[in-house]
């Protein structure tokens, strides 16, 4: 027998075992078995694909949200972190083009911080008023403005805040207010601000703490001139660069130094007091992926590692006559599990039906809301990643078809003589 007609009969038998199953057989254990198999893998994978979309939506939405508001990088005075008080750095025009000259780096703009303390009559909030420059990338602000409009950059130091709506609900203000700032220092500092907006991002790291002003402003509470900023804010043309682009700017900068002559100190998105914990929630949903992925794969293989059980058996007989005829057993085993491969393939076509209309029809409809306190987005936000949903299928049929190995040696152990006369 050739090699051709060696790899092809396999595959032949395993095609008319496939269409006889499908078409001719309405009794017997194997229609049953193949039901419950396919259904196995399908449901496997749709949970699989369902998982990683909303894992890889959660990082992609919280991602987006910390990195818009401060940027991936900040570069600070060292001594902020021995004090709530914010320290200058000296963010003249020369230190700032060497930063923007930093391969992968996409937009440098700054910011001063004081902080302070909102009150009305009935209530009172702790604040960090941030100053943001003329170059500050607003756009995330925007998106996420429920009312009102940014406040304009004034020489006069006009004096508008944005404020979230945590901090409204809590001070019964609304865009249009008016009310006093308190700011400590060696004596009391009182300012009359005007609300000209209401944001919310759904994170507390920002919304329980931060308002939104001109960074004139916060330069005359602090005394500083117009060089000084509390920090830069440094967005990447790249993500994934943060490491490589923060160790450069620590070569660039190391010799920089502040207020009280301390260094400067660059900080990733990743470590930074506000956002770090945030950061390690979204690592941990990453364990939480390969868990499901772990379980859902045992179980598309455990219920193919059955079927195929059932279907060796119920094919005792056939096994006895190519048996008979000259059929070795690795050509029979390539031939079960040929079988059940195309089961599998079955499957995963039904499963990524279901995981992929889930995934859309959440992305359109938004059908599963969720609590913003507990997962700063009020729906499980998506994303269809096609390498991951081909790694998935990929993954899927190649562990499946490996688990079928061990259970086509049965085969191995039928007897021509004994399986002729099985029924």
């Amino acid at each position: 027998m050739t090699a051709s007609r060696r790899v092809m009969l396999p595959l032949f038998l395993a095609k008319r075992f496939y269409a006889g199953t499908r078409v001719t057989e309405r009794r017997g254990a194997s229609r049953l078995a193949i039901r419950i198999a396919t259904a196995g893998v399908a449901l496997g994978l749709a949970v699989m694909i369902v998982a990683t979309s909303v894992v890889k939506g959660f990082q992609r939405e919280i991602a987006d949200k910390l990195t818009g508001f401060s940027g991936h990088l900040i570069v600070l005075n060292d001594s902020c972190f021995a004090s709530p008080q914010s320290y200058p750095i000296r963010t003249d025009s020369a230190t700032t083009a060497l930063i923007e000259n930093t391969p992968g780096v996409a937009h440098v703009q700054r910011a001063s911080q004081k902080m302070g303390v909102l009150k009305t009559d009935s209530a009172y909030q702790t604040i960090c008023l941030k100053g943001v420059a003329p170059e500050y990338d607003t756009r995330f602000m925007q998106e996420h403005l429920e009312k009102g409009r940014f406040p304009k950059e004034q020489d006069t130091g006009g004096e508008e805040i944005v404020i979230s709506r945590k901090q409204a609900d809590a001070l019964g203000l609304d865009a249009g207010s008016r009310v006093m700032a308190y700011f400590f220092e060696n004596t009391i500092k009182m300012r009359r601000f005007h609300v000209v907006g209401i944001y919310k991002t759904g994170l507390p790291q920002f919304d329980d703490h931060f308002v939104l002003t001109n960074r004139t402003t916060v330069n005359k509470l602090n005394h500083w001139e117009d060089n000084q900023s509390s920090q830069w804010e440094i967005r990447l043309k790249n993500p994934a660069q943060m490491d490589e682009v923060q160790i450069a700017l620590h070569r660039k900068l190391g010799t920089c130094t502040g207020h009280g002559a301390s260094p400067y100190c660059i900080l990733s998105v990743k470590e930074h007091p506000y956002t770090a914990g945030a950061y390690a929630w979204l690592e941990v949903l990453d364990m939480n992926v390969w868990v499901i992925l772990a379980l859902m794969l045992g179980v598309a293989a455990f219920t193919m590692i059955s079927g195929l059980l059932i279907l060796i058996l119920e094919r005792t007989r056939t096994i006895g006559v190519l048996k008979a005829m000259g059929a070795s057993n690795r050509r029979l085993r390539r031939t079960f599990i040929l079988y059940a491969a195309m089961i599998v393939v079955r499957g995963l076509v039904w499963g990524n039906a279901v995981g992929l209309g889930l995934v859309l029809a959440q992305r359109y409809f938004g059908f599963v809301h969720l609590n913003p306190e507990n997962y700063y987005v009020d729906t499980a936000p998506v994303l269809i990643d096609g390498w991951w949903v081909a790694g998935l299928n990929a993954g899927t049929l190649l562990i499946t078809v490996l688990a079928m190995t061990l259970p086509s040696l049965l085969v191995a152990h039928i007897q021509p003589a004994k399986a002729i006369q099985f029924e």
